[in-house]
């Protein structure tokens, strides 16, 4: 849940009782960009006099319950796309004068093309009271320490560039990566497409296609990689594993 809250995937912000329906604020109810305080509270920028801007200012009974929903892609095309999707419940409150530098700094540090805190965007904060994740290897809840001592997988910014190479240059290295299904391999029929879907430290994910039907299979890495040159070394090994007689 870490990892998807600190990534580019497309999140929307739900706030119970506040008009995010407004045509005059088209997509209103999304961030325009997030970072994640040492604290784990979650930074959002939305734009200025926006909805949720107004319901984070001018809430009367407490901090407005808010939450954020995220929508996780595949960055490859690919049928049936969505990889996971989380859910970040907790308590919406504005960023004070006095926060806005350290917030400014973060958010530059997380997204360094911007945009940033400003007369366009406003920063708010949403204090984690629960989170929900249901991605590709399962689904549970996160309790808010827990998402407070995570850290996101350190390699989900190169994850979408390293998909789309593998799929668009090896898709023959990939292929032979079917021989190393065991029975799965050996009784489907002629493999229509092969296509990687995801990648973190863990291990590589791959779609297979055959027979009009759709298997996804998860090569787990002899250990957990930290780095880019660990991550090519990694699938270096896992494709010639495949190529090999």
């Amino acid at each position: 849940m870490r990892t998807l809250v600190e990534s580019n995937a497309s999140a929307a912000l739900v706030i119970p009782g506040a008009d995010l329906g407004d045509p005059e604020w088209p997509g209103q109810g999304g961030c325009e960009a997030r970072a994640v305080t040492p604290e784990g509270d979650v930074l959002l920028l939305v734009p200025a006099g926006s909805p949720a801007a107004r319901a984070a200012a001018h809430a009367r009974d407490g901090d407005p319950a808010a939450v954020m929903e995220i929508t996780d892609v595949a960055p490859v095309a690919v049928p049936h796309r969505v990889r996971g999707r989380a859910r970040v419940a907790g308590w919406l409150t504005p960023v004070s004068g006095c926060e806005r530098a350290a917030c400014a700094r973060l958010m530059a540090e997380r997204h360094p093309s911007g945009p940033f805190p400003g007369p366009v965007w406003t920063p708010l904060r949403l204090e984690v009271g629960e989170g929900w994740i249901g991605d590709l290897r399962g689904e549970g809840h996160v309790e808010p320490d827990e998402f407070a001592a995570a850290s996101p997988d350190p390699l989900a910014r190169h994850e979408a560039e390293l998909l789309q190479h593998l799929a668009a240059a090896h898709d023959d290295l990939l292929r032979g990566l079917c021989s190393l299904l065991g029975e799965r391999g050996r009784t489907r029929g002629a493999l229509e497409a092969v296509v990687p879907v995801a990648v973190d430290r863990f291990g590589l994910r791959v779609r297979f296609r055959a027979d009009g039907r759709s298997l996804d299979a998860l090569f787990d890495f002899p250990r957990p990689v930290r780095d880019v040159p660990g991550l090519r070394h990694a699938i270096r090994a896992l494709l010639e594993a495949g190529s090999a007689p």
